[in-house]
């Protein structure tokens, strides 16, 4: 099986698309939590899909916006119209699934911010791209999975209505798997973040580089009480804790931080673009090209 532990040579060209530009907008799942690089950054689908498609495009550009925690109001306000300046040739949405976790959410409202960004966003991109977030099995899951479905109808329609495109993660049973989540069970490991990255590649109509994408990962013996008791201690007490403590204290864990591709001290996004489109290499060695 094909993974990220290290970069992989740039695709040979093949049939479909020449995307200029991409611009990520959205939360922790787009940032690239928890595809951890040995030097502390993220990668994640987003980083992965830009390479792919700066080694088909000579000029290649790619600004990712998304940040850890943000809700879709947060999402609406902070980065849809910085994106939609920006005017770029595919513009990725993915947002709301951090409301369908909160204890009182307004999905009446969820629905009508999301109806906003798209609203702004499609006319600004000639290709806007939406997604039904993955998601893993257990308890959690099973709780929120109305809203979560009730999210998902959201973006079917909307795309419908803008002329958008549907990742659907949602309903690959590869993406399911506990094992694709890193161990704080909220976040795609990075051969989660893979996978999403052909997903999506794939849906804008390229060839595919790994048709087997949905293929779940050998079936496994299930670990042993013991292990199961560890492993739930070590998630309560290293995330599930200090998540209830941010939820009751009003805290995120994006606050004060922005996208790494937007330069809060100039309140300006910027792209970056390889040094050489025909080995990009890892996004954070890109060269920034202005705002």
């Amino acid at each position: 099986m094909q993974t990220n532990s290290s970069p992989a040579g740039p695709p040979a060209p093949g049939p479909g698309p020449a995307y200029s530009s991409l611009v990520t907008v959205g939360d922790s799942f787009t940032e690239g939590m928890s595809d951890l690089l040995p030097d502390g950054t993220y990668r994640g689908w987003a980083d992965l899909l830009a390479g792919r498609m700066a080694a088909r495009t000579p000029g290649f550009r790619y600004a990712n916006l998304a940040v850890r925690g943000k809700l879709i109001g947060q999402i609406v306000a902070e980065q849809v119209e910085v994106a939609a300046a920006m005017e770029a040739d595919v513009i990725t949405l993915v947002g709301g699934l951090n409301d369908t976790l909160r204890p009182k959410c307004d999905m009446g409202r969820v629905r009508g911010l999301l109806e906003e960004a798209v609203e702004r966003l499609a006319p600004s991109c000639k290709q806007l791209v939406l997604m039904r977030s993955p998601g893993r099995q257990g308890p959690v899951l099973e709780r929120f999975r109305p809203r979560m479905e009730e999210l998902f109808a959201c973006v079917d329609d909307l795309a419908a209505r803008h002329g958008a495109l549907v990742v659907d993660l949602y309903g690959a049973a590869s993406l399911s798997d506990p094992r694709m989540w890193d161990v704080d069970r909220l976040h795609l490991t990075a051969e989660g973040h893979r996978r999403v990255a052909e997903a999506v590649w794939q849906t804008l109509g390229h060839e595919a580089e790994d048709p087997e994408w949905r293929t779940p990962m050998p079936v496994m013996p299930p670990p042993g009480w013991t292990a199961r008791q560890v492993a739930h201690a070590r998630f309560a007490r290293q995330y599930l804790l200090p998540w209830i403590g941010r939820r009751l204290t009003g805290r995120s864990s994006g606050d004060g931080r922005a996208g790494a591709h937007f330069s809060a001290e100039l309140g300006k996004a910027f792209w970056v673009t390889p040094a050489d489109h025909t080995n990009p290499g890892p996004v954070t060695d890109w060269r920034r090209v202005g705002h």
